[in-house]
């Protein structure tokens, strides 16, 4: 019954898909969430070529369903490219800004899909012209790095009538069968679940993280500049804990569709430098790496400091998530809910 033009074009068994979430994303996640008939997709942002042509193999060796690799724009180098061609990846998908067209050519021209996330009715449009296979709209309920110039509700169809025929997926507040049967309705051919898959058993997320996640309320998440020495000047929407709090309303709000390549610089907030304060240290490649005060880096098992400092991303939907589970049931429940809503639906015409 949950057939769509992303189950019928990508051989999927439900039309769910893994967003892509930098260093949370890892192979467990993809492929718990891929055997269960949704898309899985690896969280590559930052990853080396070879680091990312294991990651691929490991999800390879444990199943032969379709999934993705995900890339945060400004941070994607040609061989990155060049190894998801080789590996015949089935899926690549761009955030922030638009991928160069040469990207997009060398990928399509392997067999390989491409989509990227949108959060504008401009960008989306752009993304139709240059080529693309689908599109991601995300809306301003979305966890992590935020374009979005609506909620979810509106810019979804608005996005669907701007692109026909590319299917659009729907991303942003989207965390059970409900959130599904709504996106179809507005004209998804499918949705992009994020903060509903960090907490599950096999995110690369940190337990206090998790628990966090299932803890907050409708209001417990936030749209910040704060987090970022590692990328100026960018929309995070997360968790509103102490730091958060702290300097909410101190900061310029987001512009209403920002540039499409915003600039690297220095971090927002209180000059950082060589002495910046540290809130904590996370493991990254197996090396331990300082995080200074304003990091982006997420909170992944290894890390250790002050919880409360730390960025950890995450969507309205946390207000809908009661329990850490296993990814597989996570799609299974929403699957299920989804169907027996629009039986009931159907019964009451």
């Amino acid at each position: 019954m949950l057939t769509s033009v992303l189950t019928s074009q990508y051989g999927l068994k439900v039309p769910i898909v893994e967003a892509g979430m930098a260093f949370l994303g890892m192979p467990p996640l993809a492929i718990a969430v891929s055997k269960a008939g949704g898309m899985g997709t690896l969280g590559a942002a930052m990853v080396p070529p070879e680091g990312l042509r294991a990651m691929i193999r490991a999800v390879r060796a444990e199943t032969d369903r379709p999934f993705g690799v995900n890339f945060i724009t400004q941070f994607t180098t040609s061989e990155a490219v060049d190894v998801c061609i080789a590996e015949q990846v089935p899926v690549v998908s761009f955030h922030w800004a638009d991928p160069p067209v040469e990207y997009i050519k060398r990928l399509r021209g392997q067999g390989v899909k491409v989509w990227m996330q949108a959060g504008s009715i401009t960008l989306a449009k752009q993304l139709a012209e240059i080529g693309i296979d689908a599109v991601i709209a995300q809306g301003i309920e979305a966890g992590g790095h935020n374009r979005g110039t609506a909620s979810t509700m509106v810019l979804v169809p608005a996005m669907v009538d701007a692109v026909a025929p590319i299917p659009v997926l729907a991303a942003g507040g989207i965390a059970d069968g409900r959130g599904l049967v709504a996106a179809l309705a507005l004209g998804a051919a499918g949705v992009w679940v994020g903060t509903r898959l960090v907490a599950t058993h096999e995110a690369n997320a940190h337990a206090q993280y998790k628990q966090r996640i299932v803890d907050a309320g409708v209001a417990d998440t936030a749209l910040t500049k704060i987090f970022g020495p590692e990328w100026y000047d960018v929309t995070t929407r997360s968790l509103r804990n102490r730091i958060v709090r702290e300097w909410e309303g101190k900061l310029q709000p987001p512009p209403l569709d920002p540039p499409l390549d915003p600039p690297l610089g220095p971090p927002l907030g209180p000059p950082l430098g060589p002495q910046a304060p540290a809130i904590g240290h996370t493991q990254l490649g197996g090396q331990v790496v300082p995080m200074p005060k304003f990091s982006a880096l997420l909170p992944t098992p290894g890390t250790e400091g002050d919880f409360d400092e730390m960025c950890m991303v995450a969507g309205e939907s946390s207000a809908l998530i009661h329990a850490v589970e296993p990814a597989a049931d996570v799609i299974r429940k929403m699957a299920e809910e989804a169907e027996a809503l629009i039986q009931k639906l159907a019964g009451a015409q």
